[in-house]
């Protein structure tokens, strides 16, 4: 529980702060008033599209590097077969 008390506390801060300029309370420095309206509302989607692009890629990742394990297919595949005749010899009809 502490990661998580750690991550909501954080992010808790920092929404806070982004509301806070979003809402002009506070002011941000070395940054036109027009160029931060423009930005600001920009924000959350962006974050949001870049979450996305993270998870893909590392999903596209995960698969491109899975590992092909031929022992665990061999087993699946006896304990498939030996099913199949756990079946048969109760009088099932499998296919």
């Amino acid at each position: 529980m502490a990661h998580l008390h750690r991550v909501l506390i954080y992010s808790s801060i920092l929404i806070s702060i982004y509301l806070l300029v979003l809402f002009e309370v506070l002011p941000i420095p070395l940054i036109d008033a027009n160029v931060a309206q423009d930005i600001l509302p920009v924000i959350p989607w962006w974050l949001l599209v870049s979450f996305g692009s993270y998870s893909l890629q590392s999903l596209g990742r995960g698969v491109h590097t899975f590992r092909d394990c031929p022992e665990a297919y061999h087993e699946l595949l006896q304990e498939i077969s030996e099913a199949k005749n756990d079946l048969r010899s109760r009088a099932v009809t499998v296919d």
